[in-house]
């Protein structure tokens, strides 16, 4: 119990482990209020509480991503064109994603400002861009933890049958355990982002408030355990 709540402050201490408590607490909350006010004919006062308190929970993100742009501008510029990367499909969807994630920002910035009367623009075009942009993060993100599952798939068969390579297997099926992992949650999120693109875009505007919640409650505790198994 100690150490649960030990790790539960250590992850609330950093600003990446907070938001990860935020996100799942955002999207569990909309998941429970789309139930509540679902079973009860969309008269519960506790589900249209929860939904908005999920609300402002998104809305606080949105707010701190403001500030996000110049550590992504750092990550990027760091990484570069990847060229530490042993694998060169892995290295250009990484650049691929990294622009993707960098032109994020800013769009929803705009979307975010025009939004609260900031700027005289069209909230609707800017946040349909942002969330194409993320969608292409979401996908490429996808594209590349299969890709290192198929690299670290063929170093464990390289593997197979060696005795002296036992504990580069259990490190191989760690990862390839991760990168598992990855995928489920960046296609929970790519489901939302689809459902919040303009209508005529395969099932936009199709999913019930929950099912919103459930993809998004999916990745976020996916997220929370790949951040708990990093800081252990």
């Amino acid at each position: 119990m100690q150490d649960s709540l030990g790790s539960l402050v250590n992850l609330l201490e950093s600003y990446r482990g907070r938001d990860k408590v935020v996100r799942t607490l955002c999207y569990g909350s909309q998941l429970v209020g789309g139930l509540v006010d679902r079973k009860a004919g969309g008269s519960s006062q506790l589900g249209k509480s929860l939904l908005l308190l999920s609300a402002q929970l998104s809305h606080c993100r949105t707010v701190l991503r403001l500030f996000d742009d110049l550590p992504m501008a750092a990550y990027s510029a760091a990484y570069g064109l990847g060229a530490g990367e042993e694998d060169g499909v892995v290295r250009w969807i990484s650049v691929l994603t990294n622009v993707a994630d960098q032109l994020y920002y800013p769009c929803e910035h705009v979307a975010w400002a025009a939004d609260s009367q900031m700027l005289g623009v069209p909230a609707e075009k800017w946040w349909t861009l942002s969330t194409l942009l993320w969608a292409a993060s979401l996908l490429l993100g996808v594209l590349r933890s299969a890709r290192v599952l198929l690299l670290l798939g063929r170093k464990l068969r390289r593997c197979a049958g060696r005795s002296d390579c036992s504990e580069e297997r259990g490190r191989l099926r760690r990862q390839m355990t991760g990168e598992m992992l990855a995928i489920a949650g960046g296609l929970a999120d790519l489901s939302n982002a689809v459902h919040w693109m303009p209508a005529g875009v395969l099932w936009a505007g199709r999913f019930p408030v929950w099912l919103v919640g459930l993809m998004g409650t999916v990745s976020s505790l996916i997220g929370l355990s790949q951040a708990g198994c990093s800081s252990a």
